[in-house]
């Protein structure tokens, strides 16, 4: 996503979801005559990202924000950002204040899971989730997730404004080498809300259980990703 981006070096840039500032970092290197400001809604992600750019050349201003709250208007050349906008349920004013932080021709360039992304790892979660004796808590279950598909976020991108839209599905599949490292991984990342939701003397269980069928599916243990790549211009 970075090396698709053209930069001259010296445009206001907005990290939308910066988390710990690895990429963060990377954007600012191309930057030397200019200025980032990463927003994220975890402090703690901002004091990891506040330790990684510490030695940052391109000076970067870290906000504690939740999207789409965007508390900048008409200040960026770029918007930038990587999986955050499906954690985002409302796009439309998502979008919109994207478009009141840039610039007349600033440019919104991200990407983030669009339709189908995990569908098949998340199916035996949702399996699990009607059975006892993890049902009582899923009862006032809501979905956290936004996977837009392309042509709904075109239409999304052109309500707010932007111009010269584009967008796309990009499936983009891992495979995990062996059972324990793909339960490091959906332990924290894929499965980190549903676990969230149960007592603690339940999650090793639920957790045995959605890798168990993961591992014995016909792909193995394989995230099925799927990434929205989206663009647009303001006016």
């Amino acid at each position: 996503m970075l090396a698709r981006l053209e930069l001259r070096g010296d445009e206001r840039v907005i990290d939308a979801g910066c988390g710990t500032g690895r990429l963060t970092k990377d954007l600012a290197a191309r930057l030397p005559g200019g200025t980032v400001v990463g927003l994220d809604a975890s402090r703690q992600m901002l004091e990891q990202a506040r330790t990684h750019l510490a030695d940052s050349q391109t000076p970067v201003q870290l906000v504690e924000v939740l999207l789409p709250a965007m508390p900048i208007v008409n200040w960026a050349d770029v918007v930038f950002s990587t999986a955050t906008f499906h954690w985002v349920p409302d796009h439309p004013s998502l979008f919109a204040n994207i478009y009141r932080a840039l610039k007349p021709g600033g440019l919104l360039h991200a990407q983030c899971g669009g339709a189908g992304n995990l569908a098949e790892a998340r199916r035996p979660a949702e399996e699990l989730m009607a059975l006892p004796p993890f049902a009582p808590f899923f009862r006032d279950w809501r979905s956290v997730w936004e996977f837009a598909d392309d042509t709904q976020t075109a239409h999304r991108l052109a309500a707010a404004g932007f111009s010269d839209v584009q967008t796309s599905l990009e499936p983009a599949p891992i495979r995990f080498a062996d059972e324990p490292s793909y339960r490091a991984f959906v332990e924290t990342v894929v499965y980190r809300v549903h676990l969230s939701a149960l007592p603690a003397h339940l999650r090793s269980s639920f957790l045995d259980e959605v890798v168990g069928r993961a591992v014995n599916a016909p792909n193995g243990p394989t995230l099925d990703y799927v990434r929205l790549n989206l663009t647009g211009r303001k006016r």
